[in-house]
């Protein structure tokens, strides 16, 4: 069985929600006949040679080191794949490089607020938004916003309408607000999601199937 390294480190803010989001993201491997390898030591990534993708989940702060750092670049320009959820849009902030593996780097989010807004479905071919309503998809979250908006370099999945949460300052990106997005880094394909706060979010049967398609998307064939 592949395996699928899950890095959950924090150098800064540690979300509470990572216990549910790493038992959720196993349950996910499981289904994919992927092994999943959780840990919050960066050491987990040392070896991605059988991998068939890494994760990081909710990772904050500078945790990798040069080398790690290195051996990730490596793996994903080689044909490997790699996804970031929610919290890892804020890591390795002394890694220029990683702004190019993820499309953007977290800026800033407002107060959380439970009220659901609506997310718009910018892509539906995608595996993780063929599941999510035309419509829009009414959904609570931390909202990010990002230091520059990722679309000329990736393929856009989902963005959100900020004026229903009174976006403002660092907090606004304007009428196009990128939430997730897929894209490619040498050989390999990303995976980027700006969602899945709150521990809640990892029991919401929406959210896993936003996350299973995500992670199913960047999986290593060979």
């Amino acid at each position: 069985m592949r395996r699928l390294p899950v890095l959950t480190a924090t150098a800064e803010y540690r979300h509470e929600s990572i216990p549910a989001a790493t038992d959720a993201v196993a349950r996910i491997a499981r289904d994919l006949g992927l092994e999943a390898v959780a840990s919050d030591d960066p050491a987990v990534l040392d070896d991605l040679g059988d991998a068939a993708a890494a994760v990081l989940l909710h990772v904050s702060g500078d945790v990798l080191g040069e080398r790690r750092r290195a051996t990730l670049d490596e793996f994903v320009r080689g044909g490997g794949g790699f996804a970031a959820i929610h919290g890892a849009a804020t890591a390795e902030p002394g890694w220029p490089g990683y702004v190019d593996l993820v499309g953007a780097r977290f800026r800033s989010h407002p107060p959380l607020d439970d009220a659901p807004v609506t997310i718009r479905v910018e892509d539906a071919a995608h595996p993780s938004t063929a599941h999510l309503p035309a419509g829009g998809w009414r959904w609570s979250d931390e909202w990010y916003a990002f230091d520059r908006n990722p679309r000329d370099r990736v393929r856009v999945l989902l963005t959100v309408d900020e004026t229903e949460y009174g976006a403002a300052g660092d907090d606004a990106m304007g009428a196009d607000h990128p939430l997730a997005w897929a894209g490619e880094h040498g050989a390999g394909r990303t995976f980027v999601t700006a969602l899945g706060h709150s521990a809640s979010a990892w029991a919401d049967p929406t959210f896993l199937g936003h996350v299973r398609g995500g992670i199913a998307s960047v999986l290593r064939t060979a």
